[in-house]
């Protein structure tokens, strides 16, 4: 058993560095290895080299290929991995005539991962005027930053937006679908709201009107000013029973 297991993994790696050397030997530099073929115990590391010359910026990529399939595992000196369930954040209303803008992102895939949105079950186009269904709508879609810009929004934009993460490798991933309703400009309410505020000022103005032609400020003003007065009051003095007496004096 322990013969088979070791024969199978010698295979795949003979097929790993093939699969190598002929991705990159079909340009015009040059790609080698000085160990063509790697030997490694079951459960033990296994350290693959590979060399080139001739190239300008190039991009290594490390597959794996293991019978009709073929997979990528590192990419840009990283190892790959598929991307996770996106999120998203979407306005549950929009107003007809505004901006609205929809965002989509994940963490977890690298190569990173490339985004795509959809309306009710329908891929959206990167130009809405190249689709019937989308003709009506005004937006803008960047793959590369998940972004979705409605501007301005229409009564068509109403929906549930769905946005999808893929960068080549695992299984594209969805999230989940939020309904986003584009609603009129509520101008009857705004003006009630103007009116009853005009109504309430005029209250006010008509309150300080009347108060004031009622003499009511003048009234508190006095009461004031003889709440301030001060009074003295001082003993009387003894004199002769000739002269007038005053009992007593207060001075205001």
């Amino acid at each position: 058993m322990m013969g088979t297991k070791a024969k199978d993994g010698r295979k795949q790696l003979l097929l790993f560095i093939s699969v190598i050397l002929c991705s990159l030997a079909l340009t015009k530099g040059t790609v080698y290895t000085s160990e063509p073929v790697v030997r490694v115990a079951e459960n033990k590391p296994a350290k693959l080299s590979c060399t080139y010359s001739g190239f300008n910026s190039p991009r290594v990529e490390w597959k794996f290929a293991q019978g009709d399939t073929t997979s990528l595992v590192c990419y840009n000196n990283k190892i790959t991995v598929p991307p996770s369930k996106p999120t998203v954040n979407i306005p549950s209303s929009a107003t007809i005539g505004n901006r609205a803008v929809l965002t989509c992102s994940e963490k977890d895939g690298s190569p990173p991962s490339e985004y795509t949105w959809y309306r009710d079950g329908v891929l959206m186009p990167t130009e809405p005027k190249s689709n019937r269904a989308f003709s009506n709508s005004s937006y803008s879609l960047n793959q590369k930053t998940g972004e979705l810009v409605f501007d301005p929004v229409s009564a068509f934009d109403t929906g549930e937006y769905t946005c999808q993460a893929q960068n080549g490798y695992g299984t594209p991933m969805r999230s989940d679908a939020v309904r986003m309703e584009a609603t009129e400009l509520n101008v009857g309410g705004i003006v009630a709201a103007v009116l009853v505020t005009l109504i309430l000022l005029g209250f006010l103005i008509f309150g300080i009107w009347f108060a004031y032609s009622r003499g009511y400020f003048d009234r508190v003003k006095k009461g004031t000013s003889s709440s301030n007065k001060k009074v003295i009051y001082s003993q009387p003095t003894a004199r002769s029973e000739g002269e007038f007496r005053q009992t007593s004096s207060f001075l205001v």
